[in-house]
């Protein structure tokens, strides 16, 4: 496993975390027993940063994996989602202040790690005393380091503006390349940390799927994918389905001998040494070993490099870069 540093927090966190979206909700039906046998064996093979939110209902899972396990490890969770109607006037003082508190009554602890905006409004980057906020929140304890989950590159740009923003969190991805034009040497200048969220486009860059892959109603791959739930970027990446699939087949050819498609699209991302982590999601030991494998794939050539990058702009450029 290789470890980055993490903006200015002092952390070295894998280059390869742990997403637990999946094993919450909104990816179909999960098993905590295998669930916590993925988080076990992710720590066994030197994850280290573990990514969830308050409403994927994963926190209680690291919970139990802090008191089964000795070795430290970094637990970022997020706040916001919950509100109802999402409004960038709900990220007030009392409902932050709640959101932390009960993320810390389902941590146990008595200190969250990092606590991230979750996909908040755009208005909201715009509000200074949000931001103040989360600052008093962490002079009183509650926190050690705030960032925000971003949806597009000019929220991410606007949030590193201000100076105790640790890191953010973003979709990039072979199907999502926009922030490393800007985003990226920006917050290389702040050593501002980067999250790569949706690293395999709703399981799109595994290889795996084919057109008639169907997704149970719990599914957010069956039920957001025009973004009927949330915003439709966090499903495939904001890619149609079927055009996502064809441009993973003209992908595939570059996958290194002894490694797979995940890997390929994961190890893709840490040639960028902006990133500090991608957060891929599990549910069970064997995708957590695959994922991991990704931090051991060489150096990908700058022929496929190259080649990525002249298929995403041929074939998924117009679908999504204006857009994120």
């Amino acid at each position: 496993m290789e470890y980055r540093e993490f903006g200015r927090t002092g952390w070295k966190i894998s280059t390869i975390g742990f997403g637990a979206w999946a094993i919450g909700r909104e990816w179909g039906p999960v098993d905590d027993r295998d669930s916590m046998t993925a988080l076990h064996r992710a720590l066994d093979l030197g994850v280290n940063f573990f990514d969830t939110a308050d409403v994927y209902g994963s926190e209680r899972l690291l919970a139990r994996l802090r008191q089964e396990r000795r070795e430290p490890f970094y637990v970022a969770t997020k706040a916001g989602r919950r509100l109802r109607p999402h409004v960038a006037d709900g990220y007030n003082r009392q409902n932050l202040t709640a959101f932390v508190e009960d993320s810390l009554r389902a941590l146990r602890t008595e200190t969250i790690d990092l606590l991230q905006l979750h996909c908040p409004p755009t208005e909201v980057y715009s509000r200074p005393e949000v931001f103040g906020m989360l600052d008093d929140l962490a002079a009183q304890g509650k926190i050690r380091y705030y960032g925000v989950s971003v949806e597009k590159v000019a929220e991410a740009l606007k949030a590193i503006e201000y100076p105790h923003v640790q890191s953010v969190q973003i979709i990039f991805n072979i199907f999502r390349q926009k922030p490393e034009e800007e985003f990226f040497p920006a917050a290389r200048r702040r050593r501002v940390g980067i999250l790569a969220r949706v690293p395999l486009a709703s399981g799109l860059l595994t290889g795996k799927m084919a057109p008639a892959t169907a997704f149970a109603p719990d599914d957010h791959r069956n039920f957001n994918r025009h973004g009927e739930a949330f915003d439709r970027g966090e499903t495939f990446a904001g890619v149609d389905f079927e055009e996502g699939l064809a441009a993973v087949e003209e992908v595939r050819p570059l996958v290194p001998v002894g490694a797979s498609m995940a890997q390929l699209a994961l190890r893709w991302i840490l040639m960028f040494d902006a990133v500090s982590s991608t957060i891929p999601g599990a549910k069970n030991p064997a995708q957590v070993e695959d994922n991991v494998r990704a931090a051991d794939v060489p150096a990908l050539p700058d022929a496929a490099m190259a080649r990525i990058r002249e298929i995403y702009d041929r074939r998924i450029r117009a679908l999504v870069h204006q857009n994120w």
